[in-house]
């Protein structure tokens, strides 16, 4: 049974951002809020909770999983990100993006798409995920929850409590969030291909 946290949108209880990195670290896997619906997190390490991701998403081995940054100085440890692609990442975040990028060695092997050794990377505009990197001192590592046969994120806490009480150890619930997916960009080549079109406007990729 997952534990609710009810967290202030603008003002998030410390105390319960602490609890929620206690479980992170503790290995459990929690659902959270960002400007573009909900996302499943775990600590970076966890293989277990990868796993879990996997198997509720139903995600097969093409899937890219994405590591949730605090700012972009955070980011640039995890990916490669060339100077052709600098200028056009930055603008964009913290914003509704996830961008493909080649991947560090700061990044588990087994996190990375297999036969492309890249990762995907986001900043998001949300303050309760914010104060949640600040916490944990790492990035998250995320996917969009988005259940099988479905075409959008869950967008309410309370909804996720009824369908994956079972299958979640944290749910957060800071009232608003976005609903829609962001729009995924792949910069792993250097030119830009708009893989998914969501929340963020693609226009400057395209």
């Amino acid at each position: 049974m997952a534990r609710y946290f009810d967290l202030h949108p603008v003002n998030p209880q410390a105390r319960s951002i602490r609890q929620v990195v206690e479980i992170l670290r503790a290995g459990g896997l929690i659902a959270y809020p960002t400007d573009s619906g909900y996302a499943l997190g775990a600590a970076l390490g966890n293989q277990e909770a990868k796993d879990r991701i996997v198997a509720l998403r139903q995600l097969d081995h093409r899937h890219h999983f994405t590591l949730v940054c605090r700012n972009f100085a955070q980011l640039g440890q995890f990916v490669h990100v060339e100077n052709a692609v600098f200028r056009a990442v930055k603008a964009a975040t913290p914003g509704q993006y996830t961008f493909i990028l080649p991947a560090t060695k700061e990044v588990p092997r087994r996190l990375l798409q297999p036969k492309r050794k890249t990762v995907g990377v986001r900043i998001p505009d949300h303050t309760v995920v914010q104060a949640l990197l600040e916490e944990l001192g790492e990035p998250l590592l995320s996917s969009t929850l988005l259940l099988p046969g479905e075409s959008e994120p869950l967008t309410e806490g309370w909804q996720i409590k009824e369908e994956l009480d079972h299958a979640l150890d944290a749910i957060l619930d800071s009232g608003e969030s976005g609903s829609m997916p962001t729009t995924v960009v792949d910069l792993s080549e250097g030119d830009a291909e708009v893989v998914r079109v969501g929340a963020g406007d693609p226009a400057p990729f395209q």
